[in-house]
């Protein structure tokens, strides 16, 4: 089924604490230097940073790296980490005296789900996670699962775990598109019952479906906005509710830009985007089902969340 680092240059890392009552984790998606990106928020409880700053009317088009977090709007402070890490290796917009790395990020709620509600990714995550990106060798495989952003995710009104999945696809021509997806949803894989608003005493507030495209095309900044819209029909074909007042979802698209699409005349241009964007909607469908397929149950003293596939 691939990874998302079979896009030339995408690398990812990994960072999670799952002791002594945590239960949450750092993702970091580090783009190779110029990528284009873009996001598309959809969801009625986003806990985004930055992502204004990938509108297709900003100054700033290009992406240094992308951090899914958990720790709800406080688990955003590790973007902070990974921001150091890429100034730190000279990645960034330029300015009169040094860089401002382009670091957006989104969070899932997952607070207190390993027992302690203040145990949340720290900018120390967000720098670990981004330095384990960068070791990433170039054909290794992309963790899924328990791991990072997803090690506190969890599923259908807090029944089941939920946590990270990855898929990609590569065209005859050469084109790369894959996806990471972290999959804390209100709702479950598309086929099963809708979750029952009464079968749960305490059901998780807040539920978000996280996800980073990336291709190795050659997309400008509004085309990686329309994107990251059209990947949001991936998310609608996996999970059975979706997009709803509790959920967060929010997709992020990078282009590396190393392919040229055929844009030789206005019919081939739009069939190349339409191509594209097709292929984005079908691998983060693939990539949330690998997520919900590869998470582990746990027993935490919060809760016990058992794996879906054995549900």
């Amino acid at each position: 089924m691939g990874t998302i680092a079979d896009v030339p240059g995408i690398c990812v890392g990994h960072v999670q604490n799952d002791a002594d009552g945590w239960l949450t984790g750092v993702t970091v998606v580090l783009a190779p230097q110029g990528t284009v990106g873009s996001v598309d928020v959809q969801g009625g409880g986003p806990a985004t940073h930055e992502t204004d700053a990938l509108d297709p009317t900003t100054l700033v088009s290009k992406v240094d790296a992308v951090v899914l977090t958990g720790g709800s709007a406080y688990g955003l402070a590790s973007a902070a980490g990974a921001q150091r890490w890429c100034e730190e290796h000279g990645r960034g917009f330029p300015v009169p005296g040094g860089v401002v790395p382009i670091v957006p990020a989104a969070a899932i709620f997952d607070l207190g789900r390993g027992g302690d509600f203040s145990a949340r990714p720290t900018p120390d995550m967000g720098y670990a996670a981004a330095a384990a990106a960068a070791a990433q060798k170039e054909g290794r495989d992309v963790g899924r699962g328990n791991v990072g952003a997803g090690t506190g995710a969890l599923i259908g009104r807090g029944q089941f775990k939920g946590g990270v999945g990855t898929a990609s696809v590569t065209m005859e021509n050469g084109l790369v598109v894959g996806a990471l997806a972290v999959v804390n949803a209100l709702g479950l894989p598309l086929g099963s019952a809708a979750p029952d608003p009464a079968g749960r005493a305490d059901p998780a507030p807040l539920n978000t479906t996280l996800v980073v495209v990336a291709t190795n095309a050659v997309l400008d900044v509004a085309e990686c906005k329309r994107t990251a819209s059209a990947s949001h029909a991936g998310i609608a074909r996996a999970l059975n509710p979706s997009h709803t007042l509790a959920d967060g979802d929010t997709v992020f698209c990078l282009a590396t830009g190393t392919l040229g699409l055929d844009r030789s005349d206005e019919a081939a241009r739009q069939l190349s985007l339409i191509t594209l964007q097709s292929a984005a909607a079908d691998v983060v469908r693939l990539a949330i089902l690998d997520g919900v397929a590869s998470a582990e149950g746990i027993i935490t003293p919060a809760g016990e969340y058992g794996a879906y596939r054995t549900a």
